[in-house]
C-alpha cells in the first residue's frame, strides 16, 4: 500500500523556520514529482511547491508566488523522502500542509499542471503548522 506520512508541524512565531518532511512507504519516489500544498482554514487546498526530476536540466522546483524566496523544496530518494523547509514564517503560512505524491501529472488522463490538486494520485493526512504573531 502506498502512502505518505507527513511531520515536523507545529507551533512557531512569525519570523521562524520548520522543516516539514513526508516518507513514502510502499513505493520508491524516484520517478514522483512531489509536491507540496496546504490548506487554510475556511479555504481550498492550495499549491506550495513541487519538485520532479527535468532530465538534463536535473530537479526542476515550482513555488507559489506567496512562497517563493521563502521556501525550499527538496527530496532524497534514498530515503524515499521529501522536504519543505520554510523560512521567515508569516501568520498567513498558517494551514494544514499536506505531502502529495504524482506519476505523471495527469488527470482524467490528460496531461495537467502541476500546481492541480487533481494530478497527484497519493496524499499524506497533513500536518499542521500554526504561526503565532
Amino acid at each position: 500500500q502506498k502512502q505518505l506520512v507527513e511531520t515536523g508541524g507545529g507551533l512557531v512565531q512569525a519570523g521562524d523556520s520548520v522543516r516539514l518532511s513526508c516518507s513514502a512507504s510502499g513505493f520508491n519516489i524516484r520517478t514522483y514529482v512531489m509536491g507540496w500544498f496546504r490548506q487554510a482554514p475556511g479555504k481550498e487546498r492550495e499549491f506550495v511547491a513541487a519538485i520532479n526530476w527535468s532530465g538534463r536540466s536535473g530537479w526542476n522546483a515550482d513555488y507559489a508566488d506567496s512562497v517563493e524566496d521563502r521556501f525550499t523544496v527538496s527530496r532524497d530518494n534514498s530515503k524515499d523522502t521529501a522536504y519543505l523547509q520554510m523560512n521567515s514564517l508569516k501568520t498567513e503560512d498558517t494551514a494544514i500542509y499536506y505531502c502529495a505524491a504524482a506519476d505523471g501529472l495527469y488527470c482524467g488522463g490528460s496531461k495537467n499542471l502541476v500546481l492541480s490538486t487533481c494530478s497527484y494520485e497519493y496524499w499524506g493526512p497533513g500536518t499542521r503548522v500554526t504561526v503565532s504573531s
